[in-house]
């Protein structure tokens, strides 16, 4: 185990498998593929409802039926009821391109032409298919659909552009249709009989008459590119959408024969699948551009509009930073989008707007893209200003100009920083003060200005006077930074020149070279540490008040593409492109962790509480969650989980947190119990040597733990006013039988009512003898030898029991009549009574479900603190108890100490 272990990816929507829709009760829903798992959206308002275990392999092909979701993945189909893996079906030799649902039924086809029939009803013990198709030769599936009323009957379209009819009951080919002389891309059957779309990779459209053989209409798309994805509308409307390799929307008039509207930019990438909602004037479509969205048709000239979309990065992202205390990510991807993202719900990401796109694109005639600007190679934020104007600058490729973004509207802001009017070249750094009142831009030509976010307006420039042309630089500022208390300034060219200039008067205090280029480098306000990046491969700390070199670190063997500080100065974080990350402790000068992933990382941002690790990734389009397992690990130090000098290879986090599928789970939990005692106790709740400051609370609600302490109020309170009367009828348990007068008449049977008073009697006495071998697990569990393992279980326990339910189980431990004291500790009431001191004291120690603890300590002194009082041996464990009790409130009323004063000082003071 590394310092951080993949937790889970985001930012990932769909990729380039075709979606499905199913419609449960009133409800719809679609089940998109993310890579090697897929995710469910409920259609309502596209939340995510499942996310899936990680399959082996990349998911090919998508189907689902109620609760069942039919994932095929390389030769292979797993079978997944809601997130749980229930199946897999092995049969096919080549890979599954289609998975289509018919009937009871599943049929996959894999790219040689074989079809396998697959029920899904009784999935456990039907492992095997039920049929086998095998297609013509020299016939490449591309698309299967069933045509409605058709029975046992499917259409398979090919690459080499025939399609054919076959029967899967009989297994015979029923017809070959000759095709358009062009490769079917996709085919969907019509709410009209014998009637289905088919699309080819000429960009034309065929809505054909199966039963005639005899072409309905056609349609042709203007753009040229190959129709990818058809649908009809169920609603009555007689529509046809169609989507293309260049992202435009057609829908078509099927009863005028024409093109009614075109949705020119309503994805960035080749269209993937549409699907009409039942009955529903809404359009569902999903592209490559890692985009999903919903269009309504409820305008009067019948054009759609957006209705909601999920989205994310449609191209790897280039820069990433933590926002929010931890909570967001900002990310600037090469798709020219700035993003938030949200760690915690994805629901709240979104794209930051660029002010009227869309609008804009339409007027004009051009795409969103050609709008945009251009990829962001550099941004810095600042949370303290957030509220007040923009508080996030950002730098654009090949740009001249420097952005000011409004995080708060999630807007783009209304001021353009220009540095150098004269001579404009392209930006390639910035900064923000830490005030948040000041933004630094360097350029390509070596100029550094200083700007006021507030305003926009320049506030002079940093200008060395040794320099040929007076510039800060003599070449490329590659990077700058402020300290904490705009005193400094520091620049890097280059060409490896470090300077350090004085933040109000713009003059130059001191500067040194570093000997070689310099990519890249990171200023850390509190410790004043400096560290820098050359084309040689290693990582330099420099003291800027000291102006000397402090550290150097070694051991990257390709360009290093990002660095990053941990928020308490202690660690660096280094990436290079040889696909290793490196953790190196600033104050050991060494390495302590190192991994390895395939796919190198080209950005990285450490969270501010340092328990996530984000990172992006080059031909990646999400962003990547790292958990950091020393916050949580029981080890005392860092060598004891670290690597040190070795660097260890890792797999990317999955879309899902689970590793693995529930197929596997049983193998894993196999290997669980075999494990010795020691592992398997390393698996309960943390204990006092985990985490020595740590208390933790017993999520219970507020109620439940303190009707314990006030349950002899709450009994006085629920006491009943008056006692209760004797009922004016005859008792229930008199035998009586009805009468047409109402009255009540009595049922005689003595010698029953007698024999019937003997079985009671025997009964009885079998109740009494059995009584003593009936026990409560509450004693059970007081029997059980007390270890860790069983601290927690009874714990559990008692915490699942009510108020009343607990006192009464203490209350039963109660020794009524004294006996000798030789006889009274052999007592299971005394000895249980011993057992739960122990119990109370390991737990305040661990200072685990503290509040319901001090409550339970409560209850059980009052009922059984005349008991302890009298006996010795109970007065020591009592003795001991109390003075955890007053060492543990000790630390826990420092901890409050700080709050109190600044509530106290914040109560009496006048504002």
């Amino acid at each position: 185990m590394g310092i951080f272990e993949p937790f889970r990816a985001i930012g990932y929507i769909t990729s380039t498998v075709p979606f499905s829709v199913q419609r449960l009760g009133t409800e719809t829903f679609v089940t998109v593929s993310v890579g090697k798992a897929f995710q469910i959206y409920n259609c309502a308002k596209l939340n995510l409802v499942i996310i899936s275990p990680q399959l082996p392999k990349k998911i090919r092909a998508l189907a689902s039926y109620r609760d069942f979701t039919f994932a095929a993945f390389g030769n292979e189909i797993a079978v997944f009821k809601r997130a749980h893996q229930v199946a897999t079906w092995s049969k096919h030799v080549a890979k599954v391109d289609l998975l289509l649902l018919f009937g009871e039924h599943v049929l996959s086809l894999d790219v040689e032409g074989n079809m396998f029939i697959w029920a899904f009803k009784g999935i456990e013990e039907h492992l095997a298919p039920v049929g086998h198709v095998e297609l013509c030769e020299k016939f490449t599936p591309t698309c299967i659909v069933h045509p409605d009323t058709y029975l046992n009957k499917v259409l398979v379209g090919s690459q080499e552009g025939p399609l054919q009819l076959w029967n899967i009951n009989t297994k015979k080919m029923l017809y070959q249709f000759k095709g358009w002389g062009s490769p079917v891309c996709c085919c969907v059957s019509s709410p009209a009989l014998d009637v289905v779309a088919i699309g080819c990779a000429d960009g034309k459209i065929h809505v054909h008459n199966l039963k005639l053989d005899q072409e309905v209409v056609s349609f042709e798309h203007a753009s040229r590119g190959a129709v990818t994805a058809l649908s009809f509308s169920t609603d009555g409307r007689p529509l046809l959408a169609s989507g293309g390799s260049f992202g435009v929307i057609s829908i078509w008039n099927l009863n005028k024969r024409r093109l009614q509207s075109v949705i020119r930019d309503a994805h960035d990438s080749s269209i993937i699948s549409l699907n009409f909602l039942a009955n529903e004037p809404v359009l569902m479509s999903a592209s490559a551009d890692n985009s999903l969205k919903m269009w309504i048709f409820d305008t009067n000239d019948g054009d759609p509009r957006l209705l909601r979309f999920r989205s994310g990065h449609s191209a790897p992202p280039l820069c990433i930073r933590f926002y929010s205390n931890g909570r967001h990510i900002l990310s600037a991807g090469q798709d020219r989008a700035f993003r938030l993202f949200s760690v915690i719900q994805e629901q709240q990401s979104r794209e930051l707007s660029q002010r009227h796109i869309s609008r804009r694109a339409k007027k004009l005639r051009l795409k969103e893209e050609e709008l945009k600007l251009k990829p962001v190679i550099a941004f810095d934020c600042a949370e303290i200003r957030e509220r007040d104007w923009c508080n996030v600058v950002t730098c654009h490729m090949d740009t001249a100009e420097a952005y000011v973004w409004r995080l708060q509207n999630f807007v783009l802001g209304e001021h353009i920083l220009k540095p150098c009017p004269e001579n404009p070249t392209p930006i390639k750094a910035c900064a923000i003060s830490a005030c948040g009142n000041f933004a630094v831009v360097g350029t390509a030509s070596g100029w550094i200005e200083r700007f006021n976010l507030q305003s926009g307006i320049s506030r002079g420039s940093y200008m060395d006077k040794s320099e040929t042309r007076s510039y800060s630089h003599d070449g490329e500022v590659i990077g700058v930074a402020c300290d904490s208390t705009n005193t400094l300034m520091i620049s890097a060219g280059y060409h490896g020149d470090i300077k350090v200039w004085d933040f109000k008067k713009r003059e130059l205090k001191s500067r040194w070279d570093v000997g070689c280029s310099l990519v890249k480098i990171i200023y850390h306000r509190v410790n004043g540490l400096l560290a820098t990046v050359a084309n040689d491969f290693v990582i330099r700390l420099y003291d800027v008040v000291a102006l000397r070199m402090v550290r150097e670190f070694r051991g990257h063997t390709d360009r290093i593409t990002d660095l990053c500080f941990s928020e308490d100065g202690k660690w660096l974080l280094s990436s290079s492109m040889d696909g290793s990350l490196r953790i190196w402790d600033v104050i050991l000068a060494k390495q302590i962790d190192g991994v390895h992933v395939d796919v190198p990382i080209t950005a990285l941002s450490l969270s501010p509480n340092m328990d996530i690790l984000a990172t992006a990734h080059s031909d990646q389009n999400g962003v990547y969650l790292w958990v950091n397992q020393s916050m949580y690990s029981g080890a005392p130090n860092v060598d004891s989980y670290a690597s040190g000098k070795n660097v260890v290879n890792v797999r990317l986090p999955s879309v899902s947190a689970l590793r693995y599928s529930e197929a596997d789970a049983d193998d894993k939990k196999t290997q669980v119990s075999e494990n010795s005692e020691s592992a398997t106790a390393a698996s309960f709740s943390i204990s006092p040597e985990q985490i020595p400051e740590l208390v933790t609370l017993s999520l219970l609600p507020k109620s439940q733990w303190q009707s314990l302490i006030n349950l002899d109020i709450i009994k006085a309170r629920n006491k009943p006013i008056e006692p209760p009367k004797k009922p004016e009828k005859a008792p229930f348990f008199l035998p009586s039988i009805p009468s047409l007068s109402g009255d009540i008449v009595f049922k005689s049977n003595e010698s029953d009512n007698d024999g019937e008073d003997e079985d009671k009697n025997k009964d009885s006495k079998n109740s009494m003898k059995n009584f003593d071998a009936l026990e409560s697990p509450f004693s059970k569990l007081l029997k059980s030898s007390w270890d860790s393992k069983y601290f927690s279980n009874f714990t559990d326990y008692i915490k699942g029991l009510s108020p009343s339910a607990l006192d009464i189980e203490l209350r039963m431990l109660e020794i009524i009549d004294e006996d000798v004291e030789e006889e009274l500790i052999q007592r299971p009431e005394f000895i249980s009574i011993g057992q739960l001191l122990d119990y109370l004291i390991h737990e305040i120690t661990c200072r685990n479900n503290f509040e319901f603890m001090q409550a339970v300590m409560r209850l059980f002194l009052k009922i059984h603190g005349e008991t302890i009082r009298c006996h010795p041996s109970l007065q020591e464990k009592a003795r001991k108890l109390l003075e955890t009790q007053s060492l543990v409130w000790q630390k826990m009323d420092k901890l409050f100490q700080s709050t109190r004063c600044i509530v106290t000082f914040l109560s009496n003071s006048q504002f």
